[in-house]
């Protein structure tokens, strides 16, 4: 018996067809899990970026604190409130990956954050294989 090529060809397809799940907007303000400020994260070009928008603790030195933590000393006069924390995330599957910048720390990290099933942001700092996820609650 032969098989027709139309079936074949559909058989081909349906293998092709494998489910892609495209990563979930994560775009929105979101209060870190410290609960010490809001992040939002917008489009910037052809990727996702994140900034400081708002405290919710202030920080030391007031709402003009400067990064002084920051190794490269050239940037450590640059104000936190409205400095993108979060730089260069693209789709990858279901999540985002790009970096991660702590400003209490001085460090960037490389990154990967999804929304959780509850809604939520989970973010993850990564160093080589290991990660530490935080959760974020949508601002109000």
């Amino acid at each position: 018996m032969a098989f027709p090529k139309s079936s074949a060809a559909l058989i081909a397809l349906g293998f092709l067809s494998v489910s892609v799940q495209a990563a979930a907007p994560v775009t929105g303000r979101w209060t870190t899990q410290s609960k010490d400020g809001v992040v939002e994260i917008y489009e910037c070009g052809a990727t996702i970026c994140g900034k400081l928008a708002k405290f919710l603790v202030p920080p030391p030195n007031g709402v003009g604190q400067k990064d002084i933590n920051n190794p490269n000393k050239a940037l450590r006069s640059r104000t936190l409130l409205g400095m993108n924390i979060l730089t260069g995330f693209k789709a990858a599957g279901d999540e985002w990956k790009g970096q991660i910048y702590d400003p209490k720390s001085g460090k960037t990290y490389r990154s990967v954050i999804y929304k959780g099933k509850s809604g939520n942001l989970v973010v993850k700092g990564c160093i080589g294989p290991f990660c530490q996820a935080q959760t974020w609650t949508p601002a109000r």
